[in-house]
């Protein structure tokens, strides 16, 4: 169950094994550790279906390299035929009429879906506790939560019921959840990835990732998720390329930023440790530490706030009980049916950011609020660019701590939100970055490293990553579950 998607695809190859025998492992071992909650969904016979073809497609000599290979799709991509939830009781009847771009790319590769993963209702949280379908667990530690919203992706790939999964990154949902949960995490330049059938949080932020247990593994799906799409009228046209083609790329000469504000008071002894520890080994590989400086930095937690429930409170309002998911059972009249509807179907945090972003652009305010934080927007992307003139890469924190326990923040929002206020700035500029296993706290849970590069420098920073993973095991370390 240890083995990464490389040496997966080279047993298939080899016919060392079987899509069928790699499903049904797999498949055993997320009923058998059901208790992590990890999933919402799982459909045993579709998924032996879609195996058996794939050994079928390879038996009569198709050489496609993922053709056999299993993984999951975090419960925000729509997918034919598959119930698709976002995590909320307003969608916990939906059965998705078509594809997003990821899903027909993922099942034009031959992957074979074993279930979709459970997440924050709507992508809104940095916990996994607000699930319409429950709270998910951490496999390091079952009273501490796996970070959020795409928790679930995370606990999956980290206790080995899946060897890769999508996930989306709206202000850190990707790397949180992969530094808490020990795994491997990217999240592409905006644009790099469709955003056509998955559903929308805030549009100018959401961005689909590879989550996995190495970047090599990153790589190979991002490869696969990755493409212009005329669907989505953000998609970047940009030429698909290899991301694994800097993997044995050297480190010598390769400057690395430490942004001094992600260093400062704030940030935990343990996690501090872990990534000096890290930064050292970079050291001996060849890099370069230099001093750089984001100075807007504590302005990207406000700015977020106000921009991306902004455009929530737009995206939710087609959630109505007219067209499709939850509808009230009683109710009197057109108004009352919408405001039943929408107060039973949506959880307390999405109620907050909908209130939040309504309020921000309403009449009066909206100069005051949410044009003012796009501009600071603008401030940190200019930021961003200033230090990349001093650096090739910027490795930070993903947490200012470890995973915290599971309920201990959720009577004060605000202090979970400034657990993001390192992640934050990278969505708001749309620029790449990643999360690397670099050691484990006090509390024995897993530390992250944050990876921040330049636009559409994927494959360099999967290199970087790479390249640290061939002289240290975090990687490949596993909860003893």
């Amino acid at each position: 169950m240890n083995y990464t998607i490389k040496q997966i695809i080279d047993q298939l190859a080899a016919g060392e094994t079987t899509a069928v025998a790699l499903a049904t492992q797999y498949l055993d071992r997320i009923e058998a550790h059901a208790d992590l909650n990890a999933f919402i969904t799982v459909d045993r016979e579709k998924a032996l279906a879609q195996a058996a073809a794939a050994d079928a497609a390879r038996a009569a000599g198709d050489t496609r390299p993922l053709l056999g290979v299993p993984f999951a799709h975090k419960d925000i991509f729509c997918a034919e035929g598959w119930k698709t939830t976002c995590g909320s009781k307003m969608l916990d009847n939906f059965v998705a009429p078509y594809s997003s771009n990821v899903a027909e790319l993922c099942d034009a590769a031959g992957l074979v879906t074993l279930g979709r993963t459970n997440m924050d209702e709507f992508a809104m949280g940095s916990s996994n506790e607000n699930s319409f379908y429950g709270a998910v667990k951490n496999p390091w530690d079952l009273n501490a939560v796996p970070g959020g919203s795409s928790g679930g992706s995370a606990a999956a790939v980290a206790a080995r019921l899946v060897p890769m999964a999508t996930g989306t990154d709206t202000g850190g949902s990707i790397r949180q959840p992969a530094a808490f949960c020990g795994i491997t995490g990217i999240k592409p330049t905006y644009g790099i990835v469709s955003r056509f059938g998955m559903i929308a949080y805030a549009s100018s932020l959401d961005q689909g990732g590879a989550m996995a247990q190495t970047a090599e593994d990153c790589a190979i799906l991002l490869n696969v998720m990755a493409g212009f799409d005329e669907r989505d009228a953000t998609s970047l046209e940009h030429a698909k390329e290899d991301y694994t083609r800097d993997l044995n790329a050297p480190l010598a000469g390769v400057k690395i930023g430490l942004p001094r504000e992600y260093f400062a008071e704030g940030l935990a002894d343990d996690v501090r440790a872990a990534i000096e520890t890290a930064i050292a080994e970079y050291k001996q590989l060849g890099a370069t530490i230099v001093d750089v400086s984001l100075p807007n930095t504590k302005m990207a937690i406000p700015s977020y706030y106000v921009i991306a429930p902004a455009e929530a409170s737009t995206n939710l309002s087609r959630f109505d009980g007219v067209r499709y998911g939850h509808r009230a059972a009683d109710y009197a009249g057109l108004n009352d049916m919408y405001e039943k509807t929408r107060a039973e179907g949506f959880g307390n945090e999405v109620k907050r950011r909908i209130l939040t972003g309504a309020y921000v652009l309403s009449h009066g305010y909206y100069d005051a609020y949410y044009l003012q934080a796009q501009k600071i927007r603008r401030i940190i992307s200019d930021d961003f660019q200033a230090a990349f003139k001093e650096c090739d890469v910027l490795f930070s924190p993903v947490s200012p701590s470890t995973a915290w326990n599971l309920g201990e923040k959720n009577a004060d929002p605000v202090a979970m939100y400034l657990e993001d206020i390192y992640t934050l700035g990278v969505n708001l500029a749309g620029l790449p970055a990643m999360s690397v296993p670099v050691g484990f706290g006090s509390n024995g849970r897993p530390v992250g490293m944050q990876i921040i590069g330049n636009y559409l420098s994927e494959s360099r920073m999967l290199g970087i990553a790479h390249q640290f993973q061939q002289v240290t095991d975090w990687h490949t370390k596993a909860p003893q579950i």
